[in-house]
């Protein structure tokens, strides 16, 4: 996973990023405008951490309405490459509502079945992945994967084996099972298996994996991950802390102990999974330990956790 000598990393995450509205519990409360996505949150995180030390970019589709166009100058704010972000002329970027109860429950309305980010990688009837020629690392999510037609999705991971096999890239998975995204859960199981497989960093969650295969317990799901041939990341539980997912056995593998870490203020989850990728993985393509790296990811989520929304504000970091 290292760049050659004297060269920038490149590291390209993609997937689908919506403008996000943050409405209050009372009905006079003003709605927020922002934009989120979870491999867009990674990115933005991923930036922050590594500064000018590697290039991040965003590989996505946004349409040419004035709400991309806004989103567009976010994302060149966060000082994220747009180099490989089209633009569709007839679809607009997808949108969500967040509203929260006074428990803190949060509830999420998603308009997103015609978004420009559907489109990813298909161009005149034909499918191109020219754009993810030159990364050395590249960052997807289940979430990257249900919003492509199947035949996209099969060929984006022939693709992506393809780039692993002949050593041009390094590929970084993350679950995020979202069941209404999905054709089948059968379509969903099938496909989420061959990406875990075509894969050299794993960062599931526990919640995801149950949700989606069944598994009965922790366990069960290191097991599976394990059979996929997953030897290098995480599986993230939570408030129980990361797992190192490094293949040296089911039976015990390392846990992060976070009774030993200051207490986490939670005041917004969101992102909290996106966040802990950013850590983990600036740290373990910084040099970093296994070990160094969950702790990494799981300080970056902390931070990230103790603020609202999923995008925390730079002047608060």
């Amino acid at each position: 996973m290292n760049s050659p000598t004297g060269t920038t990393r490149r590291i390209a995450c993609i997937g689908e990023a919506m403008a996000e509205l943050r409405i209050g519990q009372r009905t006079e409360d003003p709605v927020e405008l922002g934009f989120a996505g979870d491999t867009l949150n990674t990115a933005i995180y991923l930036k922050r951490l590594f500064g000018t030390s590697a290039e991040v970019a965003f590989v996505s589709v946004l349409g040419r309405d004035p709400l991309s166009r806004r989103m567009h100058k976010f994302i060149e704010s966060e000082r994220i490459s747009t180099r490989d972000l089209s633009q569709s002329d007839d679809r607009l970027i997808g949108l969500y509502a967040i509203e929260t109860d006074d428990s803190g429950e949060r509830t999420f309305s998603y308009w997103r079945n015609q978004s420009a980010a559907r489109t990813l990688f298909q161009k005149e009837n034909e499918t191109d992945f020219s754009c993810l020629a030159g990364y050395d690392v590249l960052c997807l999510s289940a979430i990257t994967l249900a919003i492509l037609p199947h035949e996209v999705r099969q060929q984006l991971i022939d693709e992506l084996n393809r780039l692993r096999r002949e050593q041009l890239t390094s590929v970084v998975f993350d679950s995020n099972y979202r069941p209404v995204l999905w054709e089948s859960v059968e379509e969903a199981r099938q496909t989420v298996a061959r990406a875990w497989q075509a894969c050299d960093i794993a960062l599931p969650s526990v919640d995801d994996e149950q949700h989606l295969y069944g598994d009965p317990d922790e366990a069960s799901v290191v097991s599976r991950l394990y059979s996929y041939g997953i030897t290098r990341g995480a599986l993230k539980r939570g408030s129980k802390g990361p797992l190192l997912l490094s293949g040296q056995g089911i039976d015990s593998p390392a846990a992060l102990d976070i009774s030993t870490l200051p207490a986490v203020e939670v005041v917004d989850t969101t992102a909290a999974g996106d966040s802990f990728n950013a850590g983990y993985l600036h740290a373990l393509l910084s040099g970093a330990s296994e070990m160094e790296s969950v702790l990494a990811g799981h300080q970056c989520s902390v931070r990230v956790i103790a603020h609202k929304g999923a995008i925390i504000p730079r002047e608060i970091w």
